[in-house]
């Protein structure tokens, strides 16, 4: 198994949607900012997440990503595989390979190391993550809306100009005057 950047990035996305899924989608922009991962990378890692049915997508303003199941539900091989891909394909002996040479090797070894860290990061969920997180006392800011409010504008009593509004006008002031 391996444990690749994608596959770290895409648990800390996923750690920081379970965070602040609570008050709608999250955008993607929004964790690029707070995580520090580019925006195109995030655009491929959720695409993948999205077919693994790991988080759903929502389109529009106020749009963005929220997780596909309770985070208790969703455990960190399950992110890594839809991530990085099948893990089992690497676990698999060398000389079970098609033209391998048979040889005295450690392959028994590291499958045994492979389905330990499979079992290990299977017994992991999302939600334990999110609950450390918390109680490491990582504050969840409030999204800033796309807007701002709409307040309105303070009434006031016309303003009376004297002024002519128009040639005609003016021409008839100036009349007066003289």
């Amino acid at each position: 198994m391996r444990l690749t950047t994608k596959g770290r990035f895409a648990v800390t996305a996923m750690i920081d949607v379970a965070l602040r899924g609570r008050m709608g989608p999250v955008n993607l922009s929004s964790i690029s900012q707070r995580q520090r991962i580019s925006l195109s990378h995030l655009e491929q890692l959720f695409a993948k997440l999205r077919r693994h049915e790991l988080v759903e997508s929502t389109r529009g303003p106020g749009g963005g990503y929220s997780l596909g199941r309770k985070a208790a539900e969703i455990t960190v091989a399950q992110i890594i595989l839809a991530i990085d891909g099948d893990i089992d394909q690497e676990s698999r002996p060398l000389n079970e390979v098609p033209g391998a040479v048979k040889r005295c090797t450690t392959d028994e070894l590291w499958a045994a190391v492979n389905r330990r860290a499979i079992e290990f990061l299977d017994s992991v969920t999302l939600q334990s993550l999110v609950d450390e997180q918390i109680a490491r006392g990582v504050l969840i800011e409030r999204e800033r809306p796309l807007r701002a409010p709409v307040v309105p504008a303070a009434t006031r009593p016309p303003l009376r100009v004297n002024a002519p509004n128009s040639v005609f006008a003016l021409g008839a002031m100036l009349v007066k005057r003289s």
